[in-house]
């Protein structure tokens, strides 16, 4: 009976008959839907956030890399549809959860939003259905935590529904690699699992790479990001020693990535922003915990990376005292809030951290962002301002925290009395001046 369910699912996914859902329409999420969409599948979208729903059924898209075009198209066509009934559940032959994994306040996983969703799905749960998690967590939650409350009703994994984890692999901003073309991991509780799993996305993914549990799938994605925040901290320890020794960090990272082999470049700036790097490896530290181990390189990645808005402030004190100049006496200009250039996305962007040591030492604050009409945040209320002749006279000095792309750069090198850029942006745009101090 199970082998029958089994046949008639893959061949509902064969010939696109297969409704897809997905629980979650943030950064992963929509774009998800959107490429089951248009490959002609029947995707309904289930968020709880029912602004972002009336967005979606105008057609206006909230995330940077979906069009409104690309979204109205699906909507024309009806093969996408947003809503925040959970009970359409109960409609789908695969289910796909692609919600938030945050930290809490004791910097611990915080994965309270998968339970809710893989409930709603218990709640309506049938026979035949493929429930996938996407979601960043620690290794074991998909058998640990999802299967036991999937199970709880009576039905079997393998047998009467498929569990799997596949981690989401989005870079906002990117336009090289989209969900279509970016190699996708998948892990299945069971064998059968994994194998209608690789079916599903085979349908909109160029490159499908199975792994052997669901929990090797989780150790993955979370692989990925230690190694990215790991070398991101001992770049910028390298660029604060590079300062002690008067050294241009750039220029030394510029001749290191001409060797072919061996290295591959990492970049400082003020601290690490986004849904991934500062958050998923401390899934794994916690994780490594419960088992006795001690993840220094991880703990010690973090501690560097979360100190950096601190070291940007200190470096930004010093440039100043050497003009006569004090914090609480000096108007700061930040060029970018955003944790990325060219994203609106302000999640653990160390713009935050930057800004609010700032406002602890009385400066006089000011930002442009173009992603950013208001800035309302964590006891912030700032206003962007016009990057005008004008406006530029009065600062003290421009702080470049996210070196996003349609800005004129030599405008600002010829306008500003002073700028501190962590980004080198400058540096890559070949704009020299004497005003320029690069992190």
């Amino acid at each position: 009976m199970a082998h029958d369910n089994t046949r008639y699912l893959k061949t509902k996914i064969k010939n696109r008959k297969a409704v897809i859902g997905i629980i979650g329409l943030g950064y992963v999420g929509l774009p998800l839907a959107l490429a089951f969409a248009k490959k002609g599948f029947n995707v309904i979208g289930i968020e709880i956030d029912k602004d972002r729903v009336k967005n979606i059924k105008k057609g206006v898209s909230y995330i940077t890399d979906i069009s409104n075009g690309a979204l109205r198209d699906a909507l024309r066509k009806r093969t996408f549809q947003a809503t925040s009934d959970s009970k359409l559940i109960r409609k789908l032959d695969a289910v796909i959860i692609c919600v938030p994994t945050p930290l809490g306040k004791d910097r611990e996983p915080d994965i309270s939003y998968i339970r809710q969703a893989v409930t709603k799905v218990k709640d309506n749960i049938r026979k035949g259905q493929i429930v996938v998690l996407e979601s960043t967590t620690y290794p074991g939650t998909t058998r640990e935590i999802l299967l036991p409350i999937l199970e709880s009703g009576g039905l079997k994994e393998g047998k009467d529904f498929y569990l799997i984890f596949s981690p989401e692999r989005v870079d906002p901003g990117n336009e090289s690699y989209r969900t279509e073309n970016t190699p996708k991991i998948i892990g299945g509780i069971s064998r059968r699992s994994t194998e209608i799993a690789k079916l599903l996305y085979d349908q909109i993914i160029s490159e499908v790479v199975p792994v052997s549990s669901a929990s090797a799938a989780e150790m993955v994605k979370l692989l990925e990001n230690t190694f990215r925040i790991v070398n991101i901290a001992l770049v910028n320890e390298i660029a604060l020693l590079c300062e002690k020794f008067g050294m241009d960090i750039w220029e030394i990272i510029d001749a290191a990535k001409t060797k072919p082999y061996g290295y591959m470049p990492f970049y400082p700036g003020p601290g690490v922003g986004g849904h991934c790097i500062p958050v998923d490896p401390l899934y794994l530290s916690w994780k490594a915990k419960e088992h006795g181990f001690e993840t220094k390189f991880i703990d010690l990645a973090s501690s560097i990376n979360e100190s950096m808005p601190q070291n940007v402030v200190e470096r930004l004190e010093k440039l100043l005292a050497d003009r006569k100049k004090t914090l609480d006496r000096s108007n700061i200009l930040l060029l970018g809030i955003s944790y990325k250039k060219d994203v609106k996305d302000l999640r653990e962007s160390p713009s935050i951290g930057v800004i609010t040591i700032l406002q602890k030492r009385r400066a006089k604050l000011s930002y442009y962002d173009p992603y950013f009409p208001f800035l309302k945040l964590n006891g912030i209320d700032m206003k962007p301002i016009k990057l005008d002749k004008r406006e530029l006279e009065g600062f003290d000095c421009a702080l470049v925290l996210t070196d996003h792309s349609g800005i004129d750069y030599r405008f600002l090198a010829s306008n500003l009395k002073l700028i501190f850029d962590t980004r080198n942006i400058f540096g890559r745009l070949g704009i020299k001046s004497r005003n320029i101090v690069k992190l």
